[in-house]
């Protein structure tokens, strides 16, 4: 078997062994934006929204397990998600989508075959500090990214854009450095994101399928909390030292 091969395999590896739910989780995506994609008119944007958000929720679900294929899969619907945004004219979801590429997805792949045991067996949780840091980052950056998006761009929703954009940017660093606080950020940043693309939606300048995604990355992100590595009580299930 040549060295692709074998990577293939491990790859395709990394989709077994997840929690029961979050399986569970994905199909129930896979249907509402299987029926959101034929329900409206079939369109490149349709289909590569369709593509984007399965492939998103695989990602979201990997992170969750703790498995390194999400690498791939964010890299692809990320760039999936960067024509979406720019399509839709929600210019910040793209600069979004390259911060999670150099955040999430290239130090998985350039790490890729030690990334499970190294995230699951180095877990840090906040202190005050950080999380004065983290909360002042946000709100420092959300303020900037509005008022400089608002004031270059046609952007028509600055201020949710900039929301969005912001909670996810911290999420994403947070993530990098393997603080499990970072699903605090991802928590918010699927209800931001579910208000802009929502909004978006109303607006008539994207479809309705990345508000679901929205909430599937909203529902993933409360089951993290109970089932996955990245907290004591999904560590406990797993046989996993705590994360003091």
């Amino acid at each position: 078997m040549s060295d692709s091969q074998s990577y293939g395999s491990w790859l395709i590896h990394q989709l077994k062994g997840w929690p029961q739910q979050n399986y569970y989780l994905f199909w129930f995506a896979f249907g509402c934006q299987l029926m959101t994609l034929v329900n409206a008119p079939i369109t490149p944007v349709a289909i590569i929204t369709f593509i984007g958000t399965t492939l998103g929720v695989l990602c979201v679900l990997a992170i969750n397990a703790t498995k390194a294929v999400n690498g791939w899969l964010g890299l692809v619907s990320a760039a999936c998600f960067i024509f979406v945004g720019f399509t839709a004219k929600n210019y910040l979801s793209i600069f979004e989508q390259i911060a999670y590429m150099l955040t999430l997805d290239l130090p998985v792949l350039i790490s890729v075959r030690t990334w499970n045991d190294d995230t699951k067996n180095n877990l840090k949780r906040f202190h005050a500090k950080e999380w004065v840091i983290s909360i002042a980052a946000t709100l420092l950056v959300w303020a900037i990214s509005a008022v400089l998006i608002g004031r270059f761009t046609n952007d028509p929703r600055p201020v949710y854009d900039g929301m969005a954009f912001a909670i996810s940017l911290t999420g994403g660093v947070v993530c990098f450095l393997r603080y499990n606080n970072q699903y605090f950020w991802w928590l918010f940043s699927g209800i931001a994101q579910l208000i802009l693309w929502g909004i978006t939606f109303a607006q008539g300048d994207a479809s309705l399928s990345m508000a679901i995604n929205s909430s599937v990355y909203v529902i993933n992100d409360l089951l993290a909390f109970t089932i996955s590595p990245w907290f004591n009580a999904g560590r406990r299930k797993l046989g996993l030292k705590a994360i003091h």
